[in-house]
């Protein structure tokens, strides 16, 4: 197989492999603020059970996820010696600040939030929970940041030619705030939040079903489901403002995500289909002119196609990008749906009574998690040909030394490695859930009580 198709999956596989996991931490420790904060307003126990529980479900999914993002960094300078020399001062920067100020504060505070429950006040601990979920976004601020950068580059200037060209910074912050930046962190942000609200609303409704530990669980997941239903709803704002700056800084893969072919002409929204590269049709059900109606709130405005671009500048697997894109956006409805009619339920005091909803829910666990992965798919697959979006092309950014064997016999050592995590990742989860949340109990007597 191509050196650079071979690079190209084995850099896919290990970050979406490594994205199972900071979504989930970022989301968890969000929860677990909320329940700690609960904790030292009210003074239930139910409520520092539940954040003990969860402590070590958000200690097992860190600790896999620093185990697996190192190993992308040694991917830049094997698999992609020069895209690291072109972009080596603009990531150098963001990941030298995600390192001092992300990483350092996140796990100076997990100590403390692991070992320091009978050491510290209730109030030291609950600094240290926060500084661990703050920790957890501002890691993810900083890679998004570097990601945005590739997409819509700014504050800076190429310095050399050809084989010798790099980026160098020139406004530390026009970069930080480039186009793409804000909005796509925002993003992240709610898409990592849908992610652990629903690993905890999974969790919760196993036990309803199961009727074990209802009481505290009816309580977790109530705040669960605030958290997912606020989110959800927030998520079409931020992804709305998303396509708006995709439309205005990559019109090409705005064409693609929607299949537009036509060059000048009012551009329909398709809510599933199947796009015809070859004859430039898209099969399925659309909204005419629904993409110029939210882009301008016009039904007949233009928007420009993938026929305006040259045809070496624009994504080769447009039906793929169109395809990720749609399961993002369904599963984004879906969630709004799901989470309001819960909410209803709720108000209505039968929340707990539609036990096909809580298997729904028990089960939803891997929604936020698909979502995350196909949208990453349809925003990088979609800035192809490129690197870094109008300056370096992806078949120019890989080492020229490295061969395909050696890029393949990695590749399936990192599988069987990434295998063998995952495994231990659900082993450890699942035998903290099945043993539950009683253990964190203090006083045996007291679980009586929450069950």
């Amino acid at each position: 197989m191509d050196t650079e198709i071979l690079a190209r999956i084995q850099f896919a596989f290990t970050v979406a492999f490594h994205y199972i996991y900071p979504p989930l931490s970022i989301g968890i420790g969000l929860i677990m603020v909320i329940f700690e904060g609960l904790y030292l307003k009210t003074r239930k126990k139910e409520y520092e059970i539940l954040t003990r529980f969860w402590l070590k479900i958000f200690a097992i999914t860190f600790g896999i996820g620093v185990a697996t993002g190192i190993i992308m960094e040694f991917e830049f300078g094997t698999n992609w010696a020069v895209y690291s020399k072109y972009v080596g001062d603009i990531f150098g920067s963001a990941l030298a600040a995600e390192g001092l100020f992300a990483f350092g504060l996140e796990s100076t505070f997990l100590g403390i939030l692991i070992f320091g429950w009978n050491r510290v006040s209730p109030r030291v601990h609950f600094i240290s929970t926060i500084g661990v979920f703050l920790g957890s976004m501002f890691s993810a601020v900083w890679i998004v940041v570097a990601n945005s950068w590739q997409q819509t580059p700014a504050g800076y200037h190429i310095v050399g030619e050809g084989m010798e060209a790099r980026a160098e910074v020139t406004d530390f912050w026009a970069m930080v705030f480039n186009p793409s930046s804000v909005d796509r962190i925002i993003h992240v942000w709610q898409g990592a939040f849908l992610a652990g609200a629903f690993m905890v609303l999974s969790v919760h409704a196993y036990y309803l079903l199961k009727v074990r530990y209802t009481e505290i669980s009816k309580k977790a997941f109530k705040i669960a489901l605030s958290v997912a239903t606020i989110i959800s709803l927030t998520q079409l704002a931020s992804g709305h403002s998303s396509a708006e700056g995709v439309a205005e800084n990559q019109p090409a893969k705005l064409a693609a995500l929607e299949g537009h072919f036509e060059a000048n002409e009012p551009a329909d929204m398709y809510l599933f289909g199947w796009v015809d590269k070859k004859n430039q049709e898209v099969t399925g059900v659309k909204i005419p002119g629904g993409l110029s109606f939210l882009l301008d709130y016009d039904f007949d405005t233009p928007v420009k196609g993938l026929n305006a671009f040259p045809k070496d500048e624009i994504p080769t697997q447009i039906n793929a990008v169109f395809q990720f894109y749609h399961i993002m956006v369904f599963i984004g409805m879906f969630f709004i749906g799901l989470t309001l009619y819960a909410s209803y339920l709720w108000w209505k005091g039968k929340l707990f009574e539609r036990k096909w909803l809580l298997r729904i829910f028990a089960f939803s666990v891997l929604l936020p998690q698909i979502a995350n992965q196909v949208g990453w798919f349809a925003a990088e697959m979609g800035r192809q040909p490129w690197v870094v979006y109008g300056h370096l092309r992806t078949n120019q950014a890989f080492s020229q030394e490295v061969s395909s064997n050696q890029i393949l016999f990695s590749l399936i050592l990192f599988f069987v490695v990434y295998a063998i995590l995952f495994l231990l990742f659900l082993y450890s989860v699942d035998k903290k859930i099945k043993h539950g949340p009683y253990e964190e109990a203090q006083n045996p007597d007291e679980f009586l009580k929450y069950t």
